[in-house]
């Protein structure tokens, strides 16, 4: 658990607000059903070197809300706590533009922790390179489970994605800031309205929208968060199968934006399923050249994650992290592509 240093506050109890020249910041974070994930997010908050900055929670309809964990803080950082009906994390960050007061909103996903240096790195970021918007890397934190450990490795690795989460440069082109950390400037949000999708890679749409009508996005490498993302394989699997489904979604606003890259993942599922039956029709020629292109691209992977990582057991985890993440992701790309592209099915 990340420790509270207890801010200075005026003598009617407000807080002392410092490193005000410059920009003031709004943090925006939609919640579903997670109050045990905002506390170590806020936790995290009070510790930040600079505290020009308001933050805005948006409970999006929870039936296990956060408002106790939320008032708990209000004496800690300014902080707004909203209640809404479910409309999803797109149309929640919103709900927070609207009525957020700063000059630059910063969202963030409720499973981060932030290093007490992030907002100082997102305003050298933002000033020196005349930024609209930025996104920000994501890294484990050493506190994190194994599971998590692996999991973020394999969400990560040049292997799996092939860079293109938290790379200026990267197989999947230009670089598009995800909502897990991500800022956009109140002129950003004035010219476009936000998300126009809720769900399925609304950020990236958003993104790639922003950056068509001339604003400026790139990667702030400093910004870092420590992204805890799924607590076990079985929902990992189901998080990036949606994250499949979504990249579809997305082609159907963009079609120029799939890349090679994404067909990766298919492609590998495929060859699992190659694999197999060369096996099952007893093809054992072909089976046993596949097999040893798998175990190599296993090898691979177990070699780079211990490297990585420093941990054979974290790296044995991330092979399998790795194998569900493309299978995961494959399924719900090739799903929604033969549905949606294919048959034409909405």
């Amino acid at each position: 658990m990340i420790s509270i240093d207890s801010p200075e506050v005026n003598t009617d109890g407000s807080i002392v607000i410092k490193d005000s020249s410059g920009f003031t910041y709004s943090f925006i974070i939609p919640l579903f059903n997670r109050p045990q994930e905002i506390k170590e997010l806020l936790d995290s908050m009070v510790n930040q070197t600079r505290k020009n900055f308001e933050v805005l929670v948006i409970e999006d309809g929870s039936t296990r809300d956060a408002e106790t964990v939320v008032a708990s803080f209000n004496n800690l950082l300014n902080i707004t706590y909203y209640k809404k009906e479910n409309s999803g994390q797109g149309f929640s960050r919103n709900y927070g533009f609207e009525r957020a007061k700063g000059d630059f909103f910063i969202i963030l996903d409720s499973d981060v922790i932030l290093p007490p240096e992030y907002l100082e790195a997102v305003d050298k970021g933002i000033k020196l390179g005349k930024l609209d918007s930025y996104g920000g890397p994501d890294a484990a934190h050493e506190s994190f489970s194994s599971i998590q450990k692996a999991i973020s490795y394999a969400m990560t690795s040049f292997f799996t994605t092939g860079g293109i989460r938290g790379k200026k440069k990267n197989l999947g082109g230009t670089f598009h800031p995800r909502s897990f950390n991500m800022g956009i400037s109140r002129s950003v949000y004035e010219a476009t309205r936000g998300f126009i999708i809720t769900r399925l890679g609304e950020d990236i749409e958003f993104s790639i929208r922003l950056q068509q009508m001339g604003f400026k996005a790139a990667l702030i490498a400093d910004a870092v968060v420590y992204h805890k993302r799924r607590t076990s394989m079985n929902q990992f699997y189901h998080q990036l199968h949606f994250f499949g489904r979504a990249r579809i979604n997305i082609f159907t606003f963009f079609p120029k934006t799939l890349k090679p890259v994404h067909f990766f993942p298919a492609a590998f599922t495929v060859f699992l399923g190659f694999i197999a039956l060369s096996f099952i029709f007893r093809w054992y020629d072909l089976f046993n050249l596949s097999a040893s292109v798998l175990l190599l691209y296993a090898m691979a992977i177990l070699i780079d994650a211990v490297i990585v990582t420093k941990s054979i057991y974290i790296a044995y985890l991330s092979v399998i992290a790795s194998f569900i993440q493309l299978v995961a992701y494959g399924i719900g790309f090739m799903t929604d592509f033969f549905k949606r592209v294919l048959f034409k099915v909405q």
